[in-house]
């Protein structure tokens, strides 16, 4: 399969390499010179627990590149996704789509760019890092979800699911791509909430005393997409339906432990929200991701409180204003605590 990745980080990297090494016809973009010089003059090398290579694998920047494609995968942070759009676009070819493997809702994004029967949706929840010029840490598995934005079983995303298998045997594809895509919205949220500290992912999961801020933030989310009409899925110890209004607390309890036991065996111990405050030092995927929400809910009249405080608090760390720490989780349970009362 011919294949264009743009973006070649974390997620893009690590299955452009995959399916390089699996014989497909890859090509990378990516606007950082250093990454795609240390790839196109020596290799993209794969490291971490699961199994460590190289592969040679062609990759330019967006003003290099030439030629079209019938199948994109955009693997752009959320917020540059319009962007990448309109660079892309050129290289698409007549009867292309664009496969977004993103965080987010960028498929409607996308969508309203270049209509939505060009756009297949894409869920993948393992765990990547970018180390440096030509270096993607892949520290964990997680789910690989892929579906049409309207549900159908299509030749494409059939085609598209060979081509997944030979990064991960255990990809799926699904009718229902918009229920991952909240669900990881809801999940995301959580993390969102855990890079306000300089903890592991599964130590701040795991804290007594935020749970009932993490059961919070799923609540809000899953209030939204309810009144959208979406149906939640679970995926990777995270069980949507547990963070429901109303949900008996000991059964949130039970997915939030499951979730600590699922990030406790990645060697990606923090999240990427976390990498871009702590050590990239750049700005998150948290307007495109949970400023959406809070839109959503504006639209469909569900209040978002939680979710704003927490848009206002990783945004106070994005600009120097406050320190990442256990204090910053604190200023949001205390908003959580003025909210139940």
């Amino acid at each position: 399969m011919r294949v264009l990745v743009w973006g070649a980080g974390a997620i893009g990297g690590t299955l452009g390499a995959y399916f390089t090494r699996a014989g497909h016809d890859v090509t990378l973009v990516d606007v950082v010179t250093e990454h795609i010089g240390a790839i196109s003059q020596g290799s993209l090398h794969i490291t971490g627990p699961i199994e460590t290579f190289d592969v040679r694998v062609p990759a330019f920047t967006p003003d290099k590149l030439t030629g079209q494609w019938s199948c994109v995968l955009l693997c752009t942070k959320a917020q540059h996704t319009e962007g990448a759009l309109e660079a892309l676009s050129p290289h698409l070819s007549e009867d292309g789509y664009v496969v977004s493997v993103q965080n987010g809702l960028n498929e409607r994004v996308i969508a309203d760019a270049i209509g939505e029967s060009r756009v297949v949706g894409a869920f993948v929840n393992f765990g990547a890092d970018y180390e440096g010029p030509g270096v993607i840490h892949y520290g964990g598995r997680g789910a690989v979800v892929l579906g049409e934005l309207n549900g159908e079983d299509t030749p494409r995303l059939r085609e598209l699911h060979k081509l997944f298998l030979t990064f991960d045997e255990g990809a799926i594809t699904t009718p229902n791509i918009w229920g991952y895509l909240w669900g990881k919205l809801a999940y995301g949220a959580m993390l969102f909430a855990t890079a306000l500290t300089d903890a592991s992912i599964a130590d701040a999961l795991e804290h007594p005393e935020y749970r009932a801020l993490y059961i919070g933030l799923g609540n809000e989310i899953l209030s939204v997409a309810g009144a959208l009409s979406i149906r939640p899925e679970p995926f990777n110890g995270f069980d949507p339906y547990a963070f429901m209004p109303g949900t008996p607390e000991e059964i949130s309890q039970r997915s939030i432990d499951e979730m600590v036991a699922f990030n406790r065996k990645s060697a990606k111990t923090h999240s990427g929200i976390w990498r871009d405050l702590a050590v990239r030092k750049r700005r998150t995927e948290v307007d495109p991701q949970l400023g959406a929400i809070a839109q959503a809910g504006k639209r469909v009249g569900v209040a978002t409180p939680l979710t704003e405080s927490l848009i206002a608090l990783v945004h106070e760390i994005e600009g120097g204003r406050r320190a990442q720490g256990w204090d910053a989780l604190g200023a949001l349970r205390d908003a959580s605590r003025l909210e139940r009362a």
